[in-house]
């Protein structure tokens, strides 16, 4: 992964309008990261996720940014190669301010390379969110419940119930057990717990403990990928962390934008609240 130094760009006509937003207690000690290297080649769009486009200019990553300025200091998105000019401009006026900072995942290696090949973004704050970086349905309120759950060193997760979950969380006693993954050809269960594309996480000790996972973690079955939601049950199961449920009731929240159907979901959604 190469760093990108932040540079002036030219100010983007998409860029949402911003008076000053209220912050989160403890809103400087948060970094959101943001893994958005996908090319999006499942849409045939030819357009990363996070610049796809809901209304009146405004794309998914202006969306993402509204509801996390409140909960975040700072803003960290991983890009491809292709995808750094593009954001560079959608996003410009939040790099210039030093807001917004921007890495390259050079090779598509998932979503936990991304993450920690961005740690030197993200290290010197206390609390690391993982976003993704598909998530319009996500709330600045789920945002905001989510960091004021968190406990220091610990793993806040917002879980929702789904009808037809895509990845099924299973917990006991306070511990993460499993991941299910249908991406990976996991049978997830009707009514199973899923996630909404966010993840809480203590910074402290952190890239150590992904340096462990990686000692001995397998490759997804299909995707062939180190993945990244494996990890959080290493750090329940292995490494002892503290796992807190932020319970979520709106299942639309869990929907990322996957298909053109997505895409007009979220769309809609948007045009029935830009907030």
């Amino acid at each position: 992964m190469t760093d990108v130094p932040a540079t002036d760009t030219a100010k983007s006509g998409a860029t949402m309008p911003g008076a000053t937003v209220p912050t989160a207690p403890g809103a400087g000690r948060v970094c959101a990261v943001i893994p958005a290297a996908g090319r999006g080649t499942r849409l045939g769009l030819g357009v990363p996720k996070i610049l796809l486009e809901l209304g009146g200019g405004v794309t998914v990553w202006h969306l993402l940014h509204r509801r996390l300025r409140p909960v975040a200091g700072h803003v960290h998105v991983v890009v491809s190669p292709e995808g750094e000019a593009p954001f560079r401009r959608a996003a410009a006026e939040e790099i210039a301010r030093g807001t917004v900072s921007v890495s390259i995942q050079e090779t598509p290696a998932g979503m936990g390379d991304a993450v920690f090949g961005a740690a030197p973004h993200w290290d010197g704050h206390d609390t690391l969110l993982v976003v993704w970086g598909d998530q319009a349905g996500l709330s600045t309120r789920t945002a905001r419940r989510v960091v004021r759950a968190h406990r220091p060193g610990g793993l806040t997760i917002p879980l929702v119930a789904m009808p037809d979950p895509y990845v099924e969380y299973e917990l006991a006693g306070g511990r993460l057990l499993r991941i299910r993954q249908s991406r990976e050809g996991d049978e997830c269960r009707p009514g199973g717990l899923g996630d909404v594309g966010v993840f809480c996480l203590g910074t402290a000790g952190l890239v150590d403990a992904w340096n462990r996972y990686l000692a001995d973690a397998a490759r997804g079955d299909v995707t062939g990928e180190v993945n990244f939601l494996p990890f959080l049950t290493h750090l329940s199961r292995e490494e002892g962390r503290e796992v807190t449920v932020v319970p979520v009731a709106d299942a639309d929240e869990a929907r990322g934008i996957n298909t053109r159907d997505d895409l007009e979901f979220a769309r809609r959604a948007y045009q029935r609240c830009a907030d």
